[in-house]
């Protein structure tokens, strides 16, 4: 957990920044990621030192980052500096001009030449110094070198906490999923310690970090066993994006959190096709972009075969549906028109979900979910690879509250200890303002006592044969019941909530509408 003290560090850090001239930030995040990767590769040549001392036996040759008494000269020098000067612990005593110069002129060649050391050294390639001033760098390594992160979960909320700070979209409809979200899809999904895990879209890596950690939480014996480890640090996750900044920040992302070798990879995953990874995932967690539409000439065939469409959304959970393996598992965040939107190409893929495959659930998101991101009305799809079908009931959840206001601010309604899935939500009154420890507890018991339970209901179940009699339409206000006499107490907070959604969906239906037109 981030202490206070720890916040008022980090926040001290990223305000030098801002008044140094640095708005952007995910290139303030960049920039204090190329720090901490350079503070780490110290601390690794440390411990690699720390060792030989032990054992007395020398430091072998692929441990020995900064090698004692040896040269580094990058392309285009005249003179070179030794290893030892582009060590965290050396310069950060050095005075803010000289310690600039050894930053911009040794050590980010000096990374660019491990590019191909290591998943997150591989980032590293176009790596550059953009904090423009001796001054700026020297509160930016001062700060950094005052925070505490000794432990792995330190570094890991750390840099959290850091990532929380990132307040505006990316380009491509990208924006960060936030935290608690992810812990829900995480818990409902069940990672084991044999997955094979995939994120097409993988941003700051959320999902793979909270699978990892759940992981290491409900599997605490899985990382002592050589082969589950070995899967753990090097084969069961996976991570794509087009966004080079975001590769680097994801891949920092789950080297702190202590995975050391995950395959985090620069990929067109719409654009480009990768028969190789074909039914490679066992379990797919991932919120993407929907950017709009693109081009078919641009669109990998494969995915077109599935659906023919120019919807980013709609090529998504087809590409979803080729990566995973039959009996791969899937929770993924989708625009409410995947539910309902008219054109032949959503009709196609709902039909493909509920006949071809096993649709378990569906969670309905609060419009304000994504703010100050985005206002659009989401869910989160979950289903199950099968392609022999198997769909029989469909669990529907109506979540109204995350913990959270649902404007622009984002401000939690309740303690610390009341937030996110796993919270001791107890009273009525809690249950209102967090319904994620409900929609974890129901979606268990989904099998059991939720089959039983009326439209009327937060949660109920609806037979396959009613979804396709609607002609697939999966959205829960299709099927849920409202008892009249509660709507006339709705708190005005909830009805301006209820008219968002209904304006969304008008919004979403018009888009379909001239999709169908174009």
């Amino acid at each position: 957990m981030v202490t206070g003290e720890l916040k008022r560090q980090i926040d001290a850090v990223w305000n030098d920044f801002w008044s140094g001239g640095i708005s952007n930030p995910l290139e303030v995040m960049e920039q204090l990621t190329y720090l901490l990767f350079v503070k780490a590769l110290d601390e690794q040549q440390t411990l690699a030192e720390n060792k030989a001392n032990r054992t007395g036996e020398p430091i072998p040759a692929e441990d020995d980052i900064f090698p004692e008494g040896q040269v580094f000269q990058p392309e285009g020098r005249a003179e070179g500096r030794p290893y030892r000067d582009l060590r965290w612990s050396r310069f950060k005593n050095l005075p803010p001009a000289e310690m600039f110069d050894i930053l911009e002129n040794y050590v980010f060649p000096f990374l660019q030449q491990r590019a191909d050391e290591s998943t997150h050294a591989k980032h590293m390639t176009g790596a550059k110094l953009t904090i423009p001033t001796p001054g700026l760098l020297q509160k930016a390594v001062d700060g950094l070198d005052a925070v505490e992160m000794q432990d792995r979960d330190t570094k890991g909320d750390v840099y959290e906490y850091m990532l929380s700070k990132i307040a505006t979209a990316g380009q491509n409809g990208q924006f960060r999923t936030p935290r608690h979200i992810i812990e829900l899809m995480v818990e409902m999904m069940a990672p084991q310690p044999d997955d094979v895990i995939c994120d097409p879209a993988s941003g700051t890596c959320g999902f793979l970090v909270g699978a990892g950690e759940y992981i290491r939480r409900e599997h605490p014996n899985a990382l002592t066993r050589p082969a589950a480890a070995k899967h753990f640090h090097n084969g069961m996750f996976s991570g794509y994006d087009f966004d080079n900044t975001m590769l680097r920040i994801g891949s920092m992302n789950m080297q702190l959190h202590g995975v050391q070798n995950p395959n985090i990879s620069y990929r067109d995953s719409l654009a480009e096709d990768h028969a190789d990874d074909a039914e490679a995932y066992s379990l797919i967690l991932a919120n993407p972009p929907f950017a709009g539409s693109l081009d078919y000439e641009g669109t990998a065939k494969g995915l077109l075969q599935v659906v023919r469409t120019k919807k980013t959304e709609l090529l998504f959970l087809s590409l979803f549906l080729r990566l995973l393996k039959p009996g791969g598992r899937a929770a993924v965040i989708v625009p409410d028109g995947v539910l309902f939107g008219s054109t032949k190409a959503h009709k196609e893929l709902r039909r493909i979900l509920v006949e071809d495959q096993k649709l378990d659930g569906i969670v309905s998101l609060p419009a304000g979910m994504f703010k100050p991101y985005s206002g659009v009305s989401t869910a989160i799809l979950l289903f199950t690879k099968t392609n022999s079908g198997g769909t029989g009931l469909v669990w529907f959840y109506d979540l109204q509250a995350d913990g959270y206001s649902l404007d622009d601010k984002r401000d939690p309604l309740l303690g610390e200890d009341k937030l996110g899935a796993l919270a001791g939500v107890s009273t009525d009154g809690e249950h209102k303002k967090n319904n994620l420890p409900d929609v974890l507890a129901r979606w268990n018991d989904r099998n059991d006592v939720e089959q039983q339970r009326p439209p009327t209901e937060q949660s109920f179940c609806v037979p396959k044969a009613d979804i396709a009699a609607a002609d697939y339409d999966l959205s829960i206000n299709r099927y849920k019941e409202i008892v009249y006499d509660e709507v006339e107490h709705l708190p005005p907070g909830e009805i301006l909530n209820e008219l968002s959604a209904l304006e969304n969906e008008i919004s979403n239906g018009i888009d379909d509408l001239k999709a169908m037109l174009a």
